[in-house]
């Protein structure tokens, strides 16, 4: 089998192919999770308690030269994230769930073995 042949059977594998559109999709995704964390749920969240504080940014944050402000704000962002997603797949999951699929009854054949046991008790 020809370098080309094999390289054409692995890119075109269900497995590959499934795999590039999830990245794509996952980047994509990314972009929009981001955006709504920093623009929408990251100023809401933080405006108020900054304010409080007395720094109007959060990078600003230092202590003796070290800025903490800096992870602080990927901390939170990265909370914000994880919750955003957990909500995300949570609601997917409930969405998703596959009805509960009731119980068959017993088949022709343990009836007729029922039947035949009942019998031999009874004799």
């Amino acid at each position: 089998m020809g370098f080309v042949q094999e390289f054409k059977a692995f890119a075109f594998k269900g497995n590959v192919v499934d795999l590039a559109v999830g990245v794509i999709i996952g980047a994509a995704f990314g972009k929009i999770v981001s955006s709504l964390v920093e623009d929408v749920i990251t100023p809401l969240l933080l405006n108020p308690t900054l304010k409080a504080v007395g720094a109007e940014n959060i990078a600003q944050l230092s202590w003796n030269g070290v800025k903490y402000g800096n992870f602080l704000s990927a901390v939170i962002s990265f909370l914000c994230i994880a919750m955003v997603l957990f909500w995300l797949i949570k609601a997917a999951n409930k969405i998703s769930k596959p009805a509960e699929v009731a119980p068959a009854g017993p088949s022709n054949e343990e009836v007729l073995l029922a039947e035949i046991r009942d019998l031999l008790k009874n004799k």
